[in-house]
């Protein structure tokens, strides 16, 4: 029993010995962007170039440096890899609002830094801006807007801010359109709508042209083919019943009379 305690001792004194010469990676490194050891979010606008610079602090060797944009690894060139690192985002718009820019340790990704691009941009709206729509139909005017900050929305008609009706009028807003619905448009729905988005940047406006047409009469589609196959089934029946009669005719007409005086 105690040559058996001895071995097992003797085991564990080298399994310690084996992991303690074990090759380890650690590091101590920090990194910073444009001088900021913590993510951070980056305020900026459309249409202005930002630079971000990652730097390796408290290395104890040349480190190289990834810098990826949200999933996608972003192209270095060879000079721009160690110890210090800059990516350029250049004509920045409203799609980049959002996008995340990381910087990571090639030799240890754990160790990363991130930053989020916040574009501020005045409202930007879109749309199908001329509707048609005939009397009793529903009729959507749908105006998309792209906002940051979001802007707030409001319909006019007619140069004067519509007032809704209930049942008639309905509103739905998204982070990125403003709809109005009007149902069973009526004559006096036609105009010219306006939709405005206002923000702290600038107040912008689309209008809508709206044309109500009268109700047209449905042709009866249904009933004009039950007529027709009304109409066709009297002929035949008709045409049936005088059968005999016309054959007759037919065969007198094919059998003059042969008959002689005495």
């Amino acid at each position: 029993m105690a040559r058996k305690s001895k071995s097992l001792l003797q085991m564990c004194r080298f399994l310690l010995v084996v992991i303690l010469f074990l090759p380890s990676k650690t590091t101590s490194s920090v990194l910073t962007v444009n001088g900021r050891t913590e993510n951070y979010i980056l305020e900026t606008q459309r249409d202005v170039e930002e630079s971000l610079e990652c730097v390796v602090h408290d290395h104890t060797s040349d480190e190289e440096l990834l810098w990826y944009r949200e999933e996608g690894r972003v192209d270095l060139k060879s000079g721009n890899k160690i110890n210090s690192s800059s990516v350029c985002v250049s004509s920045i718009s409203e799609n980049d609002n959002g996008v995340n820019f990381t910087c990571k340790l090639q030799s240890d990704q754990t160790v990363s830094i991130s930053v989020v691009l916040n574009v501020t941009y005045p409202p930007l709206l879109s749309g199908d801006n001329f509707k048609t729509a005939e009397e009793d139909s529903d009729v959507n005017l749908v105006c998309n807007v792209k906002s940051n900050p979001q802007a707030q929305m409001i319909w006019h008609k007619n140069n004067s801010i519509l007032i809704l009706e209930k049942d008639h009028h309905q509103i739905y807003q998204t982070s990125e359109s403003f709809q109005l619905s009007i149902i069973k448009v009526k004559k006096s729905d036609h105009g010219t709508y306006s939709c405005i988005a206002s923000s702290p940047l600038k107040m912008e406006t689309m209008e809508f042209q709206l044309v109500v047409r009268d109700k047209t009469v449905p042709v009866p589609i249904e009933a004009i083919i039950a007529a027709c196959v009304v109409v066709f089934l009297t002929l035949c029946f008709g045409l049936l019943a005088r059968r005999e009669r016309i054959m007759k005719l037919c065969i007198k007409k094919k059998n003059p009379d042969t008959d002689t005086p005495l």
